[in-house]
């Protein structure tokens, strides 16, 4: 039987003690309420379906969060990705919220403001992250009787299916060169050459042609090792790569060239180092090996940046020279799209089986949402 006293002027404390279970005790604010818990407690444990609340009802949501970003963010691939989400998550008024507090109606409501400013992808991420630290909670740390309030919550329809193409008509040794007839040219004609030449980035040049030249991931091409580049089979080996599985990735003649480039590059660093007597800091040893001494993020910012100048010297151009602006050109314009591009060239050359080892993808289906030709080169191929 449980006892119920009272604590304070406006409280009141139920304490179960029952063999074979732990003690219990809650305070509420009215002798009603105390007694109503300790008989569902009481009922759950007699018919052997209770479950600990105590640890749910004591660990707020940023709590959480921090313990998935020490103890299972740093095994996953994508944990830089990963981080930036906990700390969206932790920037809300739900963080400070206790886990066994947080309702669907919560979560819900946040998803209905983030739906305002940021893409369906973007929303559905985000929950996916908040879906796991609840499963996480459940399963591994002592919360069984916790709810995942993200699972009844409606998820948003994302439309993130791209058929944005780039042509690189323009050669990297003049795409320098932003001439008043820019403007004239087809919206896709030059384009990616013209975001190269507005970079301030000294790696971002070598990232993008090796992207349309592979379809490597941006996250394969940053964590290049150069004992991983064979450049006299012409391979490049990726280890780990999104779906979990290895495989090698041929390179084509441009592709070798640029691997050349940059080792030259690195051999003469590696000698000005051996000269100098300079400490080597903790980041540089980090890298050392890397083909790319960069990350992640950093690409998608430099890139969309050099987007931005690339569009406002095509604008500036067009008025200089009277031309009216394509609403296409230099607009919409993402690193990933080099990826669906390389793919679409690539799909030229070698058939589908062939294709899925060099792109990485398992279900000839996904491949298929990154092969995009265009209809004028397919109208030249009839009769």
């Amino acid at each position: 039987m449980a006892a119920i006293r009272k604590r304070g002027p406006h409280q009141w404390e139920a304490q179960i003690r029952r063999r074979g279970f732990p003690p219990q005790s809650k305070t509420l604010n009215t002798k009603a309420e105390a007694e109503a818990w300790a008989q569902m407690i009481e009922s759950e444990m007699a018919r052997g379906v209770w479950l600990s609340r105590g640890e749910a009802e004591a660990t707020t949501l940023s709590d959480a969060l921090d313990r998935y970003e020490r103890e299972i963010t740093p095994g996953k691939k994508s944990a830089v990705g990963e981080k930036s989400f906990l700390r969206i998550w932790r920037a809300t008024p739900m963080s400070k919220s206790l886990m066994a507090a947080i309702r669907s109606a919560d979560v819900a409501k946040l998803r209905d403001q983030w739906l305002k400013e940021y893409e369906p992808s973007t929303v559905l991420r985000r929950l996916a992250v908040l879906s796991h630290v609840f499963t996480i909670a459940r399963k591994e740390w002592g919360m069984e009787s916790l709810s995942n309030p993200v699972e009844l919550v409606r998820k948003p329809r994302a439309n993130d299916a791209r058929t944005r193409r780039i042509a690189v008509n323009v050669s990297p040794a003049s795409s320098g060169e932003f001439g008043d007839d820019d403007c004239q040219r087809n919206a896709n004609d030059g384009e990616l050459a013209l975001v190269v030449a507005a970079t301030e980035s000294t790696l971002l040049p070598s990232i993008v042609w090796l992207a349309v030249e592979t379809a490597m991931r941006r996250s394969e091409i940053i964590g290049l090792r150069w004992e991983h580049v064979d450049l006299a089979r012409r391979v490049a080996h990726l280890p780990a790569t999104k779906n979990g599985s290895s495989r090698d990735v041929p390179l084509s003649t441009r592709a070798l060239n640029i691997f050349k480039a940059l080792q030259e590059v690195e051999d003469d660093e590696a000698e000005s180092e051996e000269d100098s007597t300079s400490k080597v800091d903790e980041n540089s040893a980090e890298d050392e090996g890397r083909v790319f001494g960069i990350r992640n993020d950093a690409v998608s910012r430099a890139f969309e940046r050099a987007v931005t100048r690339a569009r406002k010297v095509y604008l500036s151009n067009c008025k200089k020279s009277r031309h009216k602006p394509d609403p296409r050109y230099l607009t919409d314009l993402r690193f990933h799209d080099l990826r669906h591009e390389a793919t679409s060239r690539l799909a030229e050359i070698f058939p589908l089986h062939e294709l899925t080892k060099i792109t990485g993808h398992k279900d000839p289906r996904m491949l298929m949402r990154y092969y995009h030709p265009r209809a004028e080169d397919l109208a030249k191929r009839l009769a």
